[in-house]
């Protein structure tokens, strides 16, 4: 559906994004994973056209984008764009007026749209008495009004309560029983190993690599252990594989994961040092991402 070909985007002299090459599959969605200053919103603002000038070639069903094929995009941005003065189905009214919805058509669709995000029963409240994660889905319900066939999301759920999340989780996975593709820019690896079908990985501007999840694991996942205790040093456990820090634990990565456990568990023991977690922990995409490029998508 969509084909991004040896794209490379400078801004002065900085590179932001070099040689970047992806196809997209309708009817999916395909996550976009880097840190932030990877380069994703830049490739998604390409697709957009909001940037016009760089190298290489998108494409959008085998034709060159141009004013025809943006009328079947909808972009999220990562900022909210709402106006907060009026209320959400105004919002609603104003973005599909936007797109050249008018009369019932218009109304019809505010309607439809406040279900998909659920905010029916506050469709007459102004915006600026809406939590973060409400302003998100009414976001995102903006992006919608004209029944895109394309929908770019670019960190939707920063900021968000957990039920606004779980209203973005089933709206994607409703988008994609319709047959819509989603392109959805995030650093929460969790978040994208649970909705996309498949994921690109960007890091400093580069595509370090692309496959559908199960590849990615089946193909470069460690197993790993979460190691927390008292007094036990980074330098320590690097003596057995690679080593990087989450929520302040250790999670060693090793291709001999019980061998590790058990002289990890045997140097506590007789260095008297407290274990509050020792455990082998499956393999997640975010340790797929950390063995190609050696950080964290947090870092």
């Amino acid at each position: 559906m969509l084909t991004i070909r040896n794209v490379t985007k400078h801004y002065g002299k900085t590179e932001a994004l070099k040689d970047v090459s992806i196809t997209i599959p309708k009817g999916i969605c395909y996550g976009l994973v880097g840190p932030n200053g990877a380069g994703k919103s830049t490739l998604i603002k390409m697709i957009t056209s909001i940037i016009r000038d760089y190298k290489g070639s998108i494409t959008f069903d085998k034709k060159q984008l141009s004013d025809k094929t943006k009328q079947r995009f909808g972009y999220v941005p990562q900022d909210i764009i709402l106006e907060e003065n009026i209320s959400a189905a105004s919002n609603l009214q104003l973005f599909g007026g936007l797109y050249g919805l008018k009369g019932s058509q218009l109304n019809t669709r505010v309607t439809e749209v406040l279900t998909l995000i659920g905010l029916q029963e506050r469709s007459k409240d102004k915006v600026f008495t809406f939590s973060g994660g409400m302003k998100r889905r009414l976001n995102i319900g903006c992006a919608l009004m004209h029944n895109p066939d394309l929908i770019i999301m670019d960190e939707p759920t920063v900021g968000i309560d957990p039920q606004s999340r779980k209203y973005i989780f089933q709206m994607i996975e409703n988008l994609k029983k319709d047959g819509k593709t989603v392109i959805y820019a995030s650093h929460y690896m969790e978040e994208v190993e649970s909705l996309c079908d498949y994921v690109a990985f960007l890091d400093q501007g580069k595509m370090v690599e692309i496959g559908t999840i199960n590849e990615l694991l089946q193909q470069y996942a460690v197993s790993s252990i979460c190691v927390k205790a008292r007094n036990l040093t980074r330098e320590k456990l690097e003596l057995y594989g690679t080593v990087s820090i989450e929520n302040d634990a250790f999670f060693l990565y090793t291709e001999e994961p019980l061998k590790a456990m058990e002289h990890i568990s045997s140097y506590c023991r007789k260095n008297s040092i407290e274990v509050e977690r020792l455990e082998l922990v499956r393999p997640r995409l975010e340790d797929v991402f950390f063995r190609l490029t050696g950080s964290n998508l947090r870092d």
